[in-house]
């Protein structure tokens, strides 16, 4: 069985800070999303994205008869000569879809037990696509925020808006690691409230958290954002948010939210079970409210490679729990 360490170590991360070569090395797994657009994107944008709509392309659509007043330079040759009737090629417009990653880095996302911390995690998440935004030529852009900064990365094309993404992640978390002391300034609700600004209708939207502040004035700014845009939202969790650990013997330990303290015990079946049954409700929760968004959720766990996860849900539509 492969140890935390020598996860870490394939990773080149620690689990806490971030690095360049740990966020650089998602170029190469880029494959592993499919960005293709569930729905049909908006006629007024342009760029690689297919339409219903037929006309001048990069595309290939079909051969038909000529018709007047088609483009003589259109014609088919090969197709003519071989039926004897002339025939026009009909191309299908290509659309560009801007690519848009909002990446939540704020306190509940410090947070790890097994690998990574939730946060390390949504930033390699947010590299992944990045990654794959930019091999398919789109533009990228994103929003990355912790309790005590945020980060506009406008759309960009190619290489250079990943790394400045990259550069943008890097400099948030490791930030956010070393500023515990100093009161938040920066939640869920207000950068959604930005990325309303800066989402472009027909833009593919990820939204990247463990949705711990996730609220009825969030969720009204998610709704605008969702009529325009394509959302799909991660959910970053810890094996811990889900089970408790399971011991041979029962032993207390001291909890807090960072607020109220409590004392559990691990290895009792009945707060196990009331444990794992809270925590599902809660998801349950968080599923309905964005599903009322029209916004899929998914999950990515901290506490696995990234990769090794994607290999295993890359054939599902959706990444689901």
């Amino acid at each position: 069985m492969t140890s935390a360490q020598q996860q870490l170590n394939s990773l080149q991360s620690n689990g806490i800070q971030l690095n360049v070569k740990e966020l650089l090395q998602y170029k190469q797994f880029a494959g592993l999303i499919d960005m293709k657009p569930t729905r049909t994107p908006q006629a007024r944008l342009a760029g690689s994205y297919l339409t219903k709509h037929k006309g001048r392309g990069m595309e290939f659509d079909e051969a038909r008869h000529y018709q007047a007043g088609d483009d003589i330079r259109a014609i088919d040759w090969r197709v003519t000569a071989r039926t004897g009737k002339t025939h026009t090629k009909v191309y299908r417009e290509e659309r560009e879809r801007p690519v848009f990653v909002l990446c939540d880095l704020s306190g509940s996302m410090q947070f790890g037990t097994q690998l990574l911390l939730k946060a390390v995690q949504a930033a390699h998440l947010s590299a992944l696509i990045s990654w794959a935004a930019a091999q398919r030529g789109d533009k990228v852009g994103a929003l990355i925020y912790s309790d005590y900064s945020h980060k506009e990365c406008k759309p960009l094309s190619r290489k250079r808006a990943v790394l400045t993404i990259c550069h943008e992640l890097m400099q948030c978390q490791n930030e956010a690691i070393q500023a515990q002391e100093q009161a938040p300034q920066a939640n869920l609700e207000q950068a959604l409230s930005r990325l309303r600004r800066l989402a472009r209708p027909g833009s593919l939207v990820y939204i990247i958290s463990d949705f711990l502040q996730l609220d009825e004035r969030a969720l009204q700014h998610l709704t605008q954002i969702s009529r325009h845009c394509e959302v799909s939202a991660i959910a970053i969790t810890d094996p811990l948010e889900h089970t408790l650990p399971n011991l041979r013997h029962t032993q207390s330990v001291n909890v807090t939210d960072g607020e109220q303290k409590q004392t559990w015990t691990l290895g009792d079946p009945v707060l196990a079970k009331h444990y794992s049954a809270s925590q599902q409700a809660r998801w349950q929760q968080v599923k309905d409210s964005l599903g009322r968004c029209k916004t899929g959720l998914g999950f990515i766990d901290a506490g696995i490679p990234l990769t090794e996860q994607l290999e295993r849900l890359r054939r599902q539509p959706v990444w689901t729990r």
